[in-house]
């Protein structure tokens, strides 16, 4: 739990707490960095406006390590800051002020979808690998490094080939949430990101399709 300010930590640690988690704290984005290269925890809920290194400077750090999920914490309702911080590959995000009972429930989601896997299931669509139990992906023998969000969006969309989703079906199934708590733009980020590492031409996607006025569809 990285924050700046010990209410927001005391309270949301507590809230952590009492559902089961064993939850360590900083106060500043050095601070977390330094316990980041002692021990990688199962998810990480990060700040964006910290002192001495700022959120989306950690984010940026973590995603060149490993790829453990994070929910953003932002005071930031415009929508670049948030595109930004999926951008960067925060699985989810939450914008202040919040309710710590949704941000616990946000946290057993994302955890819940990363470890959901109790057996390796496995799909394959032409050169396109994608096991369910070890969540890797590759495509022509080559692994893909995705996120865990990125990998969930695409094992939802390869489990159902060719059936159009909307970006609300999507926030709904696939992060456990609506429209009302959620932004559309986070569906279409995370598209366009998977976009950019599975796709030869991402302006001219051969696997991810936009069907213009209602949503994705998966090729296989």
């Amino acid at each position: 739990m990285v924050d700046d300010e010990p209410m927001v930590r005391e309270v949301v640690t507590a809230y952590l707490k009492r559902e089961g988690f064993v939850v360590s704290e900083a106060a500043d984005g050095q601070e977390a960095l330094d316990s980041l290269r002692r021990s990688t925890p199962d998810l990480i809920v990060l700040d964006v406006m910290l002192p001495k290194v700022d959120g989306f400077s950690v984010l940026n750090h973590l995603r060149k390590l490993n790829d453990v999920p994070v929910i953003l914490l932002t005071a930031r309702a415009e929508e670049s800051d948030r595109v930004l911080g999926l951008e960067l590959g925060a699985d989810d995000y939450v914008v202040k002020p919040f309710s710590p009972r949704e941000l616990t429930a946000r946290v057993r989601s994302v955890l819940r979808r990363v470890n959901s896997a109790s057996a390796s299931v496995a799909l394959s669509y032409d050169d396109l690998d994608i096991d369910s139990g070890s969540r890797e992906v590759t495509l022509g023998g080559t692994a893909l490094e995705l996120t865990p969000k990125e990998f969930d969006l695409l094992w939802f969309f390869a489990e159902s080939p060719r059936q159009v989703f909307s970006r609300g079906q999507l926030l709904e199934h696939v992060w456990d949430s609506s429209t009302d708590y959620q932004d559309p733009s986070t569906v279409t980020v995370h598209v366009r990101r998977l976009r950019q590492k599975m796709e030869p031409d991402p302006a001219d996607p051969r696997w991810i399709k936009t069907v213009w006025g209602v949503g994705y569809r998966f090729e296989p």
